[in-house]
């Protein structure tokens, strides 16, 4: 895929966000009075967009991607919502009644190497979609998850949230009847804080 077309689409995926904000931004301002509302951090949000393809982690697509052959038209998948950006579909392998995935058009193998702005793209789709589905599926509440990398859980390496309607009692997640223990004030917590932060700083 050519530099100049995936730079295309990031500027579209930024461009998206930044329209999305405005229209969001301009219904809170008709509220408080204030009728121009800005958008900051645009140009770094283009910026960003540019900086952080990795030309090792994104192609026009993958023969064996299932989801750049869905995006592509070449396999089948209950589409629920389509943009320039994204696609939301049904999980083929529903842990529940309505588990939908939220999908780049564009292919990247995992969550860390998918530039930001397509993550904002993706991210800013979640609240009226998980709405919809919630109201489809009689559900109140949902949980939003990412599988970055084998270990985590990841079958399908192309980046993709999960939106997954909860019931109470539904038992879905064993680890939920998991007591969890407090984290404690030692050493080894604040070497942990610290070699976090120096890589922060490495990566910003």
């Amino acid at each position: 895929m050519a530099i100049s077309l995936q730079e295309s689409i990031l500027k579209v995926a930024a461009r998206s966000l930044m329209e999305r904000y405005q229209r969001r931004l301009a219904v809170i301002g008709s509220h408080t009075g204030h009728t121009r509302p800005t958008v900051p951090g645009t140009v770094d949000l283009l910026r960003c967009s540019r900086s952080s393809i990795s030309p090792s982690a994104v192609s026009a697509g993958d023969d064996g991607c299932v989801f750049c052959k869905i995006v592509g038209g070449e396999s089948p998948a209950f589409k629920l919502y389509e943009d320039d950006i994204c696609l939301c579909i049904l999980d083929s392998n529903p842990l529940s009644k309505g588990h939908s995935l939220i999908l780049p058009k564009l292919h990247f193998s995992s969550l860390e190497v998918t530039p930001p702005s397509i993550v904002a793209a993706m991210s800013s789709a979640v609240p009226f979609l998980s709405k919809a589905i919630m109201k489809a599926t009689h559900c109140d509440s949902f949980n939003l998850l990412v599988n970055s990398g084998s270990a985590a859980g990841q079958v399908i390496f192309h980046t993709h949230f999960h939106i997954i309607p909860r019931k109470a009692g539904d038992q879905l997640w064993p680890s939920e009847g998991v007591r969890r223990c407090l984290i404690e004030n030692n050493e080894e917590t604040f070497n942990l804080v610290r070699c976090i932060r120096e890589r922060l700083a490495m990566f910003g």
